[in-house]
């Protein structure tokens, strides 16, 4: 496989995470970490009570301090390292198990935990501990106008246009852990198998999309991943 492939596109979602201790959103019961999404994930949630976003995405910046990268982390650093061609790991986790476990060439397409973003004057920062309503903006001073850099429901996804050309480049797209039922990333199979690149699923059960893959392989993430990493680039 990996002699007729010059150029990946990687997607990552919450599956991949949970292998690490991570909540996903997508729980049977609906909630969010005994949230609903609508009420700490929204624009609007963020307009209605600040206070209750900022202590959920506070305590999700302080479990992250608790988990470390899993297996499938690691691989895919491996591959993002040793791989000759073009590589992208796009990401719909807003973790930063992805950079600790060392991949380089890396795009949060949902923003981060560890950033922030002042209202007042736009800038984005990297961002550690507390927010709260009285944060002050790291470049303009601004205080109460620093919320968590995070792609809402409703809000546009980063990079759009740097992913698109990727996907559009790409030999072969990977999706792992993730759902498929959130655009525009469950999308992106369509746009790589339109430009002519085999597609790839690793789940633990099968996408909403899973027929648009070439192949299907299912199972944890973490024992999945290093496995194809090593027909990609060896032992």
């Amino acid at each position: 496989m990996s002699r007729e492939i010059r150029n990946i596109v990687i997607l990552t979602g919450a599956g991949v995470s949970a292998e690490s201790g991570l909540a996903t959103f997508r729980a049977a019961d609906g909630l969010w970490e005994d949230h609903r999404v609508e009420d700490v994930a929204t624009p609007e949630a963020y307009r209605r009570d600040p206070v209750l976003v900022h202590r959920f995405y506070d305590a999700r910046r302080a479990r992250l301090c608790e988990v470390e990268p899993n297996a499938a982390h690691k691989a895919l650093a491996r591959l993002d390292a040793e791989w000759p061609g073009e590589l992208l790991l796009v990401t719909q986790n807003v973790d930063d198990l992805h950079e600790r476990a060392g991949s380089k060439r890396l795009l949060h397409m949902h923003g981060e935990l560890t950033s922030g973003w002042c209202l007042a004057c736009g800038e984005r920062f990297a961002w550690e501990g507390p927010m709260g309503e009285g944060a002050s903006c790291l470049q303009c001073g601004e205080v109460g106008q620093v919320r968590p850099d995070i792609v809402w429901f409703g809000e546009m996804p980063y990079d759009m246009d740097r992913i698109d050309e990727a996907l559009r480049r790409a030999d072969l797209f990977v999706s792992i852990g993730t759902s498929g039922a959130v655009y525009p990333a469950a999308g992106f199979v369509q746009t790589a198998r339109c430009c002519g690149a085999r597609t790839l699923e690793m789940n633990l059960d099968p996408s909403i999309g899973s027929t648009l893959f070439d192949e299907s392989r299912l199972g944890p993430a973490g024992k999945l991943v290093p496995t194809w990493v090593a027909e990609m680039i060896g032992p």
